[in-house]
């Protein structure tokens, strides 16, 4: 339970029986807990408005109030936070390819557009290093990986610092939790690439033979690292699978260690195949197959969450805290087609964004059990893709 949470439930049964020391603890919790004093924002990206949308999340009770939308472009889709949550970078896929920066009001929570810069190929995953002073984009239609800088002010900068040929359809780029190491979603050719990264210059140097081989058409689409730093979690995007990967601490290599299936029978979906490029149509055929998109870790590292977009589903798993072993939770029903997750900073709400929903969905994560529970609601723009949450003090 969350230690705010406690707080207030402990602060009403005291209260009950009229003592000071009662008053004293549930005083204590009431103003020791930041959560009552943070301001928590959701923002998702809507493609086809080309906007992004600003919400309010109440963290006590998982309501989600729609604020406004902000202008970005067309197609604007994936999205990074600057670590110390002053600034918000959004990448449009449309020509010229950009990324835009915005000021994050630290009080309304509304995004101030303060810089456009050129991005070398359209960006389907962008990501920032873990200092707030490079850029990480890769490219699903252009095969590559590429890193800019970000000025001390935060504003992304259109120079390029490097660029890296990927094989077919890089899908991801992350960076781990020490800021020396950088891996790469590569689906077309079923790899996850792995790099050493030089935070004082920017730069991306292979680890070993550069890459280490995924299943044969499973597709690696995104990835999250453990908190602890230990495991790399890819999601494939043909199979619904995940994939564990050790992460040795002091090269950065990465191990295969378990894969684990996400997407129940009872869905009977076929095996993904690789889908044509933006712009070029999303259909491959009339079957019903596997395309899953994102993945999540909880805060604590306790719980990790995937979407699958055909069944409009998300899978939850269990992390086991000694090794990162992960088990099977269940299956949720959730919003139509969801492309993006996001986890609040306090591991108790899961959001989800449909690219063919009218809504945005709040969903609760029971502390225990890491079961879903939908929470809350409110409206989505059109294709509803990208979510990030900023808690603000």
């Amino acid at each position: 339970m969350n230690f705010a949470y406690s707080s207030v439930i402990m602060t009403k049964t005291l209260m009950s029986k009229p003592t000071v020391a009662a008053l004293i603890v549930g005083m204590a919790g009431v103003f020791s807990s930041p959560s009552l004093h943070a301001d928590t924002f959701v923002y998702v990206s809507n493609a086809l408005d080309g906007t992004i949308s600003d919400y309010r999340l109440d963290t006590q009770k998982g309501a989600l109030t729609f604020l406004r939308n902000t202008p970005a472009g067309q197609l604007v889709m994936p999205m990074a936070v600057s670590p110390d949550k002053k600034h918000l970078y959004a990448a449009v896929r449309s020509k010229p390819y950009s990324v835009v920066t915005y000021r994050i009001d630290g009080g309304s929570g509304f995004l101030d557009r303060i810089a456009t810069a050129p991005l070398s190929a359209s960006m389907a995953y962008i990501s920032t290093d873990r200092r707030g002073n490079y850029l990480f984009g890769a490219s699903f239609d252009g095969d590559v990986v590429a890193v800019s800088p970000i000025s001390p002010q935060g504003v992304a900068a259109g120079k390029t610092l490097q660029t890296i040929k990927t094989g077919p359809h890089a899908h991801s780029v992350i960076s781990d939790v020490t800021n020396r190491f950088v891996y790469v979603g590569n689906l077309g050719v079923d790899r996850v690439l792995q790099f050493a990264f030089d935070e004082r210059s920017g730069q991306l140097t292979p680890i070993g033979s550069g890459f280490v081989q995924a299943p044969t058409g499973s597709g690696p689409r995104h990835s999250t690292v453990s908190p602890d730093g230990n495991n790399l979690y890819s999601l494939s995007e043909l199979t619904g699978t995940v994939t564990r990967y050790a992460i040795d601490r002091t090269d950065g290599n990465l191990t295969r260690q378990e894969i684990i299936e996400g997407v129940p029978g009872k869905y009977h979906l076929q095996k993904g195949l690789v889908r044509p490029a933006l712009g070029q149509g999303e259909k491959i055929d009339d079957t019903p197959r596997i395309w899953a998109a994102d993945i999540k870790i909880t805060p604590d590292g306790r719980f990790l969450y995937t979407t699958e977009r055909t069944s409009s589903t998300v899978t939850a798993y269990r992390v086991a805290i000694d090794s990162g072993k992960l088990s099977y939770i269940n299956t949720f029903d959730v919003e139509k087609q969801p492309r993006g997750i996001a986890i609040d900073p306090r591991g108790r709400w899961l959001v989800v964004s449909g690219e063919k929903s009218a809504t945005i969905g709040v969903y609760g994560i029971d502390a225990q059990l890491g079961s879903l529970t939908r929470a809350g609601e409110a409206p989505a723009g059109k294709d509803a893709n990208w979510v990030e949450i900023v808690e603000q003090n």
